[in-house]
C-alpha cells in the first residue's frame, strides 16, 4: 500500500548466472549491463573488485586473470534489483487503446490515435458500376439509372441490385462520373443527366437540342457531410417516345479525394 502518486519502479529478486569455466577471460553474460558495477561476481566463493578483477559491457564479461576449468565462478545481476515498469511482454491488447475507429483485422492504428483501412488511403471508398443490357426510359420522365454490374467496390458502398446507389459512408470531398448513352436521341432531343442526393436533384448535365449526340456524361465534385448521404444517377430524354438506355458507355463511378 502506498500514498500519493503509483511508484514508477517495481522490485523483483537478484538474478544469479553460473558460468562453466576454462582457460579463458572472456565470458558471455545472460542479461545485458552497463558496465562492472552492476554485477557482483565470485571466484571460489571470493567476491571480485568490479573494474578491477573485471569489467563488463552489454552482454561481454571480460577477467584481467584467466580462471581454470576447476574454478567455480557465478555472479548476482546487482542490476536486476530495480527496474522500470513495463507491460510483460504481449499483454497489450486493442482493449487497452484509446484510439478511435474500428479495431479489427482490416484496420490498422494511425500516427493521431485512430484506426484507418490497411489497404485504402484518400482514395477510397470508391467503386465503378455499368449497365449490363437495355434499360427503357420514358419520355420527358426523370428515371434511376439501374447500374447494376459492379466492375469494382473497395468498400461495399455501391448497391447494384436493389436501390443503385452510392452510399460513402465516410465524410469527405468526393470525384463522381456518369456517363449515360440513349439510343435515337439525337439532334432534336432534350437530353438530361441528374445526379440525385438523398433522393432529391442535386446537379443535371444537358445536353440541348441541335446536337447530333446520344451520349450524355458528367465530371464533378460531391461534399459528402453525412455518413447517410446517397447518390444516385437518373435520365431524361425527350425524343416523344420510350428509348433505351445503351450498356455501351454507360457507367457510374466515384472516389474519395480529401478527408
Amino acid at each position: 500500500m502506498y500514498l500519493g502518486n503509483q511508484p514508477a519502479l517495481n522490485y523483483t529478486s537478484f538474478a544469479k548466472q553460473d558460468f562453466t569455466t576454462s582457460a579463458t577471460t572472456s565470458y558471455t553474460l545472460d542479461n545485458p549491463v552497463a558496465n562492472a558495477n552492476e554485477l557482483a561476481l565470485f571466484i571460489n566463493n571470493v567476491r571480485q573488485e568490479p573494474t578491477t578483477a573485471y569489467s563488463a559491457s552489454g552482454t561481454s564479461l571480460t577477467l584481467t586473470e584467466a580462471t581454470s576449468s576447476s574454478d567455480d565462478m557465478y555472479c548476482v545481476y546487482l542490476g536486476k534489483a530495480v527496474q522500470t515498469v513495463n507491460p510483460p511482454n504481449a499483454s497489450v491488447g486493442t482493449a487497452q487503446l484509446s484510439a478511435s475507429g474500428t479495431k479489427d483485422a482490416t484496420t490498422f492504428l494511425r500516427g493521431d490515435n485512430t484506426f484507418a483501412e490497411a489497404g485504402g488511403g484518400v482514395n477510397t471508398p470508391s467503386f465503378q458500376a455499368k449497365l449490363s443490357s437495355n434499360q427503357n426510359i420514358s419520355n420527358n420522365t426523370h428515371t434511376k439509372v439501374q447500374f447494376d454490374t459492379e466492375l469494382f467496390d473497395t468498400d461495399n458502398t455501391y448497391d447494384n441490385s436493389t436501390n443503385y446507389r452510392f452510399t460513402p459512408g465516410v465524410a469527405g470531398k468526393y470525384v463522381l462520373t456518369a456517363s449515360v448513352r440513349v439510343q435515337n436521341c439525337g439532334n432534336a432531343t432534350l437530353y438530361i443527366v441528374s445526379i440525385y442526393k438523398n433522393g432529391s436533384s442535386l446537379k443535371s448535365f444537358i445536353t440541348l437540342p441541335g446536337r447530333d449526340d446520344d451520349l450524355n456524361g458528367m465530371i464533378t465534385v460531391i461534399d459528402v457531410a453525412n455518413t447517410t448521404d446517397y447518390y444516385e444517377i437518373f435520365a431524361r430524354q425527350g425524343s416523344g417516345g420510350t428509348q433505351p438506355l445503351l450498356p455501351t458507355n454507360t457507367y457510374f463511378n466515384a472516389y474519395k479525394i480529401i478527408e
